[in-house]
């Protein structure tokens, strides 16, 4: 077993990149297209400019990134560098409870650092033109809405992962390769909806970076991309426990 310190500091590498090369993509993207973006209007930019072309790019960035960090830290710590993974496979008794606290604060420590780093990179612009990515609804998008189409992308995401990485007879070497792309195809999905954030360490990162550097306050936003990603993992871990065990 690999010690709880070198597992947390995996997972704070692991979701360092996967924010500064997933919301980087998305800061970049708008920075592009300064000019036809109306000012803290950073959601709307990207789907009324490129749409679904833009998002798939995204979600690739996202996607591309995740695989190749699932392959160089699934065997350290699991790769879950996202707190809904993490509660999920707890819920679902494939994580020990004294892990989950030391797991979460990691994946939020690299989030908030990808934030920063991004900003200190891109300048004041990956701020007030890209909102560090940050996520939001979309115009028309109500509340609850948002909380159900966060909870049925990470059920797919998290039914991806009981079958290819946590499932003892998934065949072995796909693991890295289809979680990326479910998360691509997600966000190409949702993107225009909610911002396909889907983990709440993605969310959590950019939302702190605009809070203390002067960009939009969205925090009243943060319960969707909490209760909706943590919702929609733990249920996909039990109902694929319960229909592997019914098949078993």
């Amino acid at each position: 077993m690999v010690p709880l310190m070198k597992r947390s500091v995996a997972e704070l590498i692991g979701t360092f990149l996967l924010v500064f090369f997933g919301t980087g993509a998305a800061i970049i993207t708008l920075m592009i297209s300064k000019g036809q973006t109306p000012p803290n209007s950073f959601n709307i930019g990207i789907g009324a400019l490129g749409g679904l072309g833009d998002w798939l790019a995204i979600g690739l960035a996202f996607g591309l990134v995740i695989t190749a960090c699932i392959y160089a830290f699934g065997k350290i710590s699991g790769c879950h560098i996202n707190p809904a993974v993490t509660l999920a496979l707890w819920a679902s008794k494939k994580f020990p409870s004294r892990d989950v606290t030391p797991y979460i604060v990691a994946q939020l420590i690299g989030a908030t650092l990808a934030s920063f780093t991004l900003a200190f990179i891109l300048g004041m612009g990956a701020v007030n033109i890209g909102g560090l990515g940050a996520t939001a609804p979309f115009e028309g998008i109500g509340y609850v809405q948002a909380i159900i189409a966060e909870a049925i992308g990470t059920f797919v995401l998290m039914l991806a992962i009981m079958g290819v990485a946590v499932d003892r007879e998934a065949p072995p070497g796909f693991a890295g390769l289809i979680i990326g792309l479910t998360v691509a195809g997600v966000i190409t999905t949702l993107g225009n909806i909610t911002g396909a954030s889907i983990n709440p360490a993605r969310t959590f990162g950019p939302y702190l970076g605009d809070l203390v550097l002067g960009g939009s306050n969205l925090w009243i936003f943060f319960p969707i991309y909490l209760i909706g990603p943590i919702a929609g993992a733990i249920l996909a871990a039990l109902v694929y426990n319960y229909l592997s065990e019914a098949t078993g």
